[in-house]
């Protein structure tokens, strides 16, 4: 196969990388042939270049190869900058496979070097056959459209920076191609030995399983690499499709959640509903390099579950259906800023008295004398998310006060904590099947106050009070109970 051209290569750079031709750019150089390759022919184009080596510090001979990069890089012409990093040592502190240690460790290095140097772009030596790689890698671990288009020429990484572009000028370059090039001008490649170690699943791909590939069909890897490019061609269209459709599904986010609306995601079709929420665990986790099926259905199918309900996805985020929405994030759900809730520790409740809890709302009782009154009354029937906020909201409570061990203590819920809603004749339940009945969103569950005399639960604050505290023709002594947001607006 003959070597690059460079006039194919200039259109590359303009139009695939759009690079302008007087800014400086920041290229990785391995020491091998690619990357020989890619630095040779852009100083040849005048584009101007600074060559930076990352010396990962996983062989022996990795210093003697860091000068030997130095030596070529006066050969061709062009300035160096080299770091080194224990990369084995960086991939057991932060938990990472040694492949994605070393990859985190060298972009990041990259990137330093192009901000201090004020680069227009990072360019890294992927060719054509590290495409195909990637496509079958992509294919092998089930990702989607996004991982099967490939490699792009030009791509802004956020976990890297969320402006500088990283540029692939070689994606239409084939290796025999590269090798072909450095043969034509004399430039010697540092050989690594660890791209022959087939512990490595990009190793195994490359030295075994597409030679094997090729025996069914010796043009493969050129097939493989036009149906990157036309899913990529595909994935642009798919893309204009899936920004209105997460403009229509998502809602304001909320402290570090991606909050999705489930009835208008439920609304699109299969195909969209999967992107949609792709694009959500990506932006959570931009580094995420591959989201596989099984994640993307299980978060799905919270939407035909009603209630509250949780999955977990990948790398360890998860998504929660409470009410009509869809929240997809880690660890637990923001605390509602509405809803009544309490502290996490004890509160007592004098007779009277008043009680000021978060989000404005105060609970407050006083003593009553047997007039008549209704048990409970209520503020407005409506669905939790469906209601307008109405200033002023009460909820009010008339309970036995002959029955009541004063004083009273608001506190959360605890686990496994049951109560015996009035009207349920003395059964009890659990307060979480309770919460779920009453459509209370999950995330206002955790810190819901409840009224408490003795340890058993009297009253959940707003909703119903419990059996053996309702007024009846025997009681001497009423104590009245409401719960109320003088200043603001609820929303229940």
């Amino acid at each position: 196969m003959k070597p690059m051209e460079l006039s194919h290569l200039r259109t590359t750079l303009r139009e695939e990388c759009q690079l302008a031709p007087d800014r400086l750019v920041v290229v990785g150089v391995s020491g091998g042939p690619d990357s020989l390759c890619l630095l040779d022919a852009l100083q040849r184009v005048g584009l101007p270049v600074l060559a930076a080596h990352f010396d990962h510090g996983l062989r022996p001979e990795s210093s003697e190869d860091s000068h030997k990069v130095a030596e070529l890089a006066r050969q061709i012409g062009v300035p160096l900058v080299v770091a080194r990093q224990d990369v084995r040592e960086y991939a057991s502190q932060a938990r990472l496979s040694i492949e994605e240690a070393a990859r985190t460790a060298r972009y990041r290095f990259l990137f330093e070097q192009a901000r201090l140097h004020q680069a227009q772009a990072v360019a890294v030596a992927h060719t054509a056959d590290d495409q195909v790689e990637t496509v079958l890698m992509h294919l092998l671990r089930g990702a989607g459209l996004d991982g099967l288009k490939g490699m792009a020429a030009r791509v802004v990484l956020p976990e890297w920076d969320p402006q500088l572009p990283l540029v692939r000028p070689l994606l239409a370059t084939w290796r025999a191609e590269t090798e072909g090039w450095c043969l034509a001008h004399s430039l010697t490649a540092v050989m690594d030995a660890s791209n022959l170690d087939t512990r490595f699943f990009r190793n195994r791909l490359r030295h075994e399983l597409i030679p094997n590939l090729q025996t069914y069909n010796p043009q493969v890897k050129e097939i493989l690499w036009r149906t990157a490019r036309t899913l990529a061609g595909d994935a642009e269209v798919v893309g204009a499709v899936l920004k209105l459709a997460w403009q229509d599904c998502r809602l304001p986010a909320e402290n570090g959640w991606v909050v999705l609306d489930c009835a208008r995601l439920a609304a699109q079709p299969l195909g969209l509903r999967r992107a949609v929420l792709r694009r959500a665990i990506r932006e959570l986790n931009p580094a995420l390099r591959d989201i596989d099926f099984g994640a993307v259905e299980r978060g799905l199918a919270l939407l035909s579950q009603p209630g509250s309900r949780r999955a977990e996805l990948t790398a360890g985020l998860g998504v929660v259906r409470a009410g009509d929405r869809l929240w997809v994030g880690s660890g637990e759900l923001p605390a509602e800023t509405e809803l009544p809730q309490t502290a996490s520790e004890e509160i007592r409740l004098e007779i009277p008295g008043e009680v000021h809890l978060k989000n404005g709302w105060v609970i407050a009782g006083e003593w009553e004398a047997q007039g008549g009154h209704p048990w409970m009354t209520t503020g407005p029937e409506v669905e939790p998310h469906g209601m307008q906020p109405v200033p002023g909201w009460v909820q009010e409570a008339w309970l036995d006060g002959d029955r009541a061990l004063l004083p009273f203590v608001i506190c959360p819920a605890l686990p496994g904590q049951r109560f015996a809603p009035i009207g349920m004749g003395g059964h009890t339940l659990k307060l979480s099947d309770f919460f779920t009945n009453q459509k209370v969103p999950l995330r206002a569950r955790g810190c819901w106050p409840l009224l408490l005399a003795n340890d058993e639960v009297v009253w959940v604050a707003g909703l119903r009070l419990a059996e053996g505290y309702k007024v009846t023709a025997h009681t001497n002594r009423v104590i009245h109970l409401s719960l109320r947001r003088p200043v603001g607006n609820a929303r229940f």
